[in-house]
């Protein structure tokens, strides 16, 4: 009987070092088939979520359409060519062929004054050239030789429109006027101004100096966030003096909406035969921000054409649109089941914008939202999961990421051997 003992007691231990490597085989066995690429998978099969309202937006909201047809609606404009625009965002609020290329005579100077303030020290002292001191009307009446601070002609060159300076300017900051154009015209494209060509930096008629109403609402938009150009665009009346002989100027500021409007900060008025009266204005009013632009507004003597069709945009911009919320941080999305985690479970997609944009009532908000079916092991923390695109009125605005608020560890063979050697020596010892 001790011999059978013996035995049994060798069968045991024997079975008991064998079954360690029969576990080993069985787990490669179960692992062939799972990845072993430390890179998060992602499936193929995504879901596109098209909606016409945000979840956490309220559905039973009704968008009508406005009513457009009296008389104090942006349809009545006498310009040609016009364009309201939300400068927070650039978003075209309304527009009247806003994207044809046109002249837009002395507009041209908001230009003229960014590529000054961003290229030259206000301080500098500018000569007159003969060139400069030749230009036509409206003219500060500078003389070849003389000197001015940079800064004064500025004030000269937006007040009152003055050609003659805006090419003392030109030539003081860019070396030549088509050098400056050269500066201008780089600008412009920087700030998506595509449509738009400078070759003077005055205005004056010229067949290849042009905008369209879009493009000069950007230009203009991009301007006024310098608190410079605000300073100088609001100032009512301005004196200064000719270094060399103390020869004094005063020029008064001839934009009549600036003191005519609630909330307005300018910006520039224009006139050519060629372009008509134009204007662009600017207004922070109840926390909305709004650019007009008119061009071809009328001829003479319809002088006060462009100031009645810029009232009528803004009037249409506050009076019909207001803030609304269309994406947030805390809005919900479906969650995503991820395969081969070890911690299982869901992943929460999330968005890290807030946008809060001016709607109208007759406009339409709809979302497509691309992501997976499923996440394959590993997936880490915030990484990029999915979009999110918004639409107004079937028109693309804007898409931003969605990314993963957990992160999930992926199974591995060391994992699954650390916790078959856990179980085995757990086993044992009982």
């Amino acid at each position: 009987m001790s011999s059978y003992y013996k035995l049994k007691n060798q069968l045991k231990d024997s079975y008991l070092i064998w079954i360690f490597p029969l576990f080993l085989i069985i787990s490669c066995i179960f692992l062939r088939g799972i990845n072993n690429n430390s890179e998060p998978y992602y499936s193929s099969n995504f879901k596109h979520i098209f909606i016409n309202k945000y979840p956490d937006i309220d559905t039973s909201e009704k968008f009508t359409a406005a009513d457009t047809s009296g008389n104090n609606t942006p349809y009545t404009l006498h310009a040609k060519y016009a364009l309201l625009m939300d400068s927070d965002n650039g978003r075209v609020l309304f527009e009247k062929n806003g994207y044809e290329k046109a002249p837009m005579a002395s507009t041209t100077k908001i230009m003229t004054l960014i590529i000054a303030l961003e290229n030259a020290n206000v301080d500098d002292i500018v000569k007159v050239s003969e060139y400069a001191a030749s230009m036509p009307d409206v003219q500060l009446n500078i003389k070849k030789d003389e000197q001015y601070r940079l800064s004064d002609l500025l004030y000269s060159l937006m007040l009152e429109s003055h050609n003659d300076s805006a090419v003392a300017i030109a030539e003081h900051v860019g070396g030549s006027v088509e050098a400056f154009a050269e500066m201008m015209n780089q600008k412009a494209y920087e700030l998506g101004a595509y449509n738009t060509h400078f070759v003077t930096p005055n205005g004056l008629d010229h067949e290849n100096h042009y905008t369209t109403a879009y493009d000069l609402a950007l230009i203009a938009a991009y301007a006024i966030k310098n608190p410079k150009v605000c300073e100088i665009i609001r100032t009512p009346s301005y004196t200064f003096h000719e270094q060399t002989t103390g020869r004094s100027f005063t020029v008064n500021n001839k934009d009549r909406f600036l003191t005519s409007y609630r909330g307005a900060i300018g910006v520039k008025t224009g006139f050519t035969g060629k372009a008509g009266y134009c204007f662009v204005g600017a207004i922070d009013r109840d926390e909305k921000h709004l650019i007009s632009v008119v061009l071809a507004s009328g001829w003479p003597p319809h002088k006060m054409y462009k100031w009645q069709d810029t009232v009528k945009l803004m009037d249409y911009g506050i009076n019909n649109y207001n803030y609304k919320d269309i994406i947030s941080q805390n809005n919900n999305f479906e969650k995503i089941s991820v395969t081969n985690s070890i911690e299982k479970g869901k992943i929460t997609p999330y968005c890290i914008a807030n946008e809060r944009i001016l709607l109208s009532d007759s406009e339409s908000v709809s979302y497509d939202i691309i992501l997976p079916k499923t996440l394959d092991a590993p997936v880490k923390k915030d990484k990029t999961i999915g979009s999110i695109t918004i639409y107004i009125d079937g028109v693309k605005y804007k898409t931003y990421p969605l990314y993963s608020k957990e992160g999930k560890r992926r199974i591995t063979y060391s994992y699954v051997l650390k916790k078959i050697i856990s179980m085995y020596f757990k086993n044992i010892m009982i």
